[in-house]
């Protein structure tokens, strides 16, 4: 806590003493509030719904990883950077982990102070005060290690002066680079820099190239920019990669002899590691007639990646593999992913397994872990096994149908009577794939096809799961849970408001559930509304993380869940692999006492590194889309609205399932109102409408593959005024100039929002589907 405010009155406190609370205190974390305010068990809860409420309100703001803090309030001491400097020469500071809207303050620096002044880029430790209603100065203290301040750039040369462009839309700082510096470097380069303080007072902002990492033009450069702007971590130690390659192969030696058992992988055509395989079969046991077997066995990654190793360091640090179209930087080594983790047709491997046993009505009735050594007996592709199953056997499949492929199938209808019963959420989300050609560019832009077989995995993957939950609760043993909880207060009220629209009916007052999730789904399916409902119902739910406290998981309707699956591409499931072994006793490589002191900061710690890499893919997976569009610049599209802001419409492309912005100042000539109720901009003169969902046909204007940004303008007539809508609210007008060349705010300038989101005018970010088992 930043402060030590005056003990408060016991009890769940009000929202306006929480903020008052808080206000004083400067910033606090939860668990901070919670004890100042003496609250337990329910009340903890409360207080977390509240605090998700007052975020949603825009009343709190993230401080650090657990801080909370009002928004618009500055801590009594923080870290920031130095941005910019007035008119009249004074420093401008930014709070360097403060949420969005924390305001900027004057730098005062003692005049007779001893050492270099702060400059231009210069990150500082400095004491905040407030001087006016919402104006603050920063005392200077001293000056920090400015690393991290990195711009990653591209070279662009004029006839005076060379610049670095930043490929983030966010970033508005240009740099200028010395003559020296730029010797050698041509148009195009990808440079990363840091910003250095200018020359004089007034000087230009200047970049120092601390290193050139490609081109512009490169096919590849999509995920070259995602890895470096998202601070994704590349490649090994050498400590790391020695550790590696000094593995042995796996023996009988403490395992159960598996062998006899025709595992069978099933995956994208491209996976390059298998970390998991499935085997079903009826069970003889006459307690239980009509009942199945099914086996999961998860490569036994733990055995090789043991605590406190430099491969444990590194995989801990990475906390999980990051994928993109044209490469995949992975959690571990190569020698281990694609090697003696991966669990190879015909070759002997170690495993951690579970034999699951669901009677005749599809419930789990017992399951057991072994360690074991195991050989798969048949390597094979969704799209392969599925036409399989469709009759068309090929040389792999046709021999293994009767004892292999058949008995999957029928254990899956079997477990499919439980999943319905338990009602999981049903959203359908389209998800594109970008399908590489052999010179490294873009061939096509595909829908990712759901095929039976996908669920049929995914399925035994969450039972697996939940397996590895219940063991590690029944043995006490600490774990670290995957948690998605309810859909707040908040987001139900938007989700209701957005349905009137439509003429679908949900009472704020009503509970959320799956069900009733999945009740809605269903009434609109085949309907011109089923997509854009699929992507507001998508849009309302929370954001899974993982934790050490068990709030269960909303989407899959589950008390518990914890992930085990794909310890390969995840720390969470190596945790989780170390935890069994403890708890059943299967080794002396299991979770140790320190790590169990450690368990919550990790959890935290996986899932910032998950966020960091499902931003990346996305970038990455924008800036080859916008790239794959270059070239059809001027084209006409057919798309739907999936986003209505008061600077602009995103509009969703069928083709591709690209998102591009629609500017307000292209819309036509009069003002637009931003009617955040029917979620529409609608003509203040006129009343015609654009809302949510509607079907539209744009031009591509500009498609900018370096930072994935696509500009659309609507050649689609606005639909007729609503005489049934309320009058919007007003003061949220949309600008609307139609000046030639004036591309309004909302196409990249410095309105609202900037007119653009971080993955290619994807507004919340976006959820895309998942691999099995990935991200549940």
């Amino acid at each position: 806590m930043a402060k030590n405010p005056k003990r408060p009155v016991a009890g769940l406190p009000d929202k306006d003493t929480l903020l008052a609370f808080l206000r004083e205190a400067g910033e606090a974390e939860k668990s901070d509030i919670a004890r100042a305010f003496g609250l337990k068990g329910a009340e903890r809860r409360m207080l977390r719904e509240m605090l998700r409420e007052l975020e949603a309100e825009g009343k709190l703001g993230k401080r650090g990883r657990k801080g909370f803090a009002e928004v618009g309030t500055l801590p009594p001491v923080g870290v920031a950077d130095v941005v910019a400097r007035t008119d009249d020469g004074e420093l401008v500071v930014q709070l360097v982990k403060g949420d969005t809207d924390a305001p900027q303050a004057i730098l005062a620096t003692d005049k007779d102070r001893r050492g270099s002044a702060p400059g231009l880029g210069d990150r500082l430790l400095v004491k905040f005060e407030r001087v006016g209603d919402n104006e603050w100065i920063a005392r200077f203290i001293k000056k920090l290690d400015a690393d991290g301040l990195k711009i990653l750039g591209v070279i662009r040369k004029g006839h005076r002066e060379v610049r670095i462009i930043p490929v983030d839309k966010r970033d508005k700082d240009v740099l200028t680079v010395a003559p020296a510096q730029a010797e050698g470097l041509k148009d195009g380069d990808l440079v990363l820099a840091t910003s250095q303080r200018g020359e004089g007072r007034y000087g230009p902002k200047r970049g120092k190239i601390l290193e050139v990492i490609g081109r512009e033009d490169d096919p590849r450069a999509a995920s070259i920019i995602a890895i470096h702007q998202n601070n994704i971590p590349i490649g090994f130690s050498e400590a790391v990669e020695a550790e590696a390659n000094d593995q042995e192969l796996p023996t009988l030696k403490g395992r159960e002899d598996l062998r006899h058992i025709p595992f069978v992988t099933i995956d994208p055509q491209d996976a390059r590691d298998h970390d998991d395989a499935v085997y079903a079969e009826r069970d003889t046991d006459e307690k239980n007639p009509d009942g199945w077997v099914v086996w999961v066995a998860i490569a036994d990654v733990a055995a090789y990646v043991r605590p406190n190793t430099a491969l444990d360091r590194e995989a801990r640090a990475k906390g999980n593999s990051t994928y993109f179209p044209d490469r995949v930087e992975p959690m571990l080594p190569e020698v281990l992913s694609n090697g003696l983790c991966s669990l190879k047709e015909g070759e002997n491997r170690a495993t951690m397994a579970v034999r699951m046993v669901f009677d005749k009505s599809g419930t789990k009735i017992g399951h057991k872990f072994t360690r074991g050594l195991m050989r798969s007996h048949a390597k094979l592709s969704y799209e392969q096994a599925q036409a399989a199953i469709d009759g068309q056997q090929d040389d792999t499949t046709g021999p293994i149908m009767d004892t292999i492929l058949y008995p999957l199938w029928n254990a899956y209808a079997c477990m499919l009577k439980g999943r319905e019963r338990r009602a999981p959420l049903a959203i359908e989300s389209l998800e594109r794939r970008v399908k590489m050609s052999p010179n490294g560019g873009i061939e096509a832009i595909l829908p990712r096809k759901s095929l039976e077989a996908h669920r049929l995995i995914e399925e035994m993957m969450v039972q697996a799961n939940v397996c590895a939950a219940e063991t590690l609760e029944k043995a006490r043993t600490p774990l670290i849970y995957r948690v998605h909880e309810t859909p707040s207060q908040e987001k139900i009220f938007n989700l209701a408001d957005f349905l009137h629209t439509i003429g679908k009916n949900w009472s704020k007052g009503e509970a959320p559930t799956t069900k009733r999730f999945n009740k809605l789904l269903g009434e609109i399916k085949d309907t011109e509304h089923a997509e854009v409902v699929n992507e507001v119902v998508l849009r309302t739910q929370m954001q899974a993380f993982y934790s050490t406290e068990n709030l269960g998981h909303f989407g899959l309707n589950l008390d518990r869940y914890g992930h085990f699956t794909s310890p390969i591409r995840r720390y969470a499931d190596l945790m989780v692999h170390r935890g069994l072994i403890r708890a059943l006793n299967l080794g002396n490589d299991g979770l140790t006492d320190r790590e169990v002191a450690e368990l919550s900061g990790v959890a935290e710690h996986i899932t910032d590194t998950e966020r960091r890499s499902m931003a990346a893919e996305r970038s990455a997976m924008d800036r080859y889309i916008a790239a794959f569009l270059q070239d059809h610049v001027g084209a006409t599209f057919n798309g739907r609205i999936t986003g209505v802001t008061r600077f602009g419409l995103f509009v969703r492309l069928d083709e591709t399932g690209a998102d591009g912005l629609v500017p307000v100042s292209s819309l036509g000539d009069e003002y637009f109102v931003h009617d955040d109720r029917s979620h529409a901009l609608v003509g203040e003169r006129s009343g015609k409408r654009f809302p949510l969902g509607m079907n539209v046909q744009v031009l591509l204007v500009e498609a900018t593959p370096v930072t994935g940004g696509l500009v659309l303008q609507m050649l689609s007539e606005a639909a007729p005024r609503d005489p049934n809508a309320a009058q919007p609210r007003l003061g949220m007008r949309g600008r609307n100039d139609n000046r030639p060349g004036h591309r309004g705010k909302g196409a990249g300038g410095k309105g609202p929002g900037g007119g653009r989101s971080r993955n290619g005018n994807k507004p919340n970010g976006g959820l895309k589907g998942v691999r099995k088992g990935k991200r549940k």
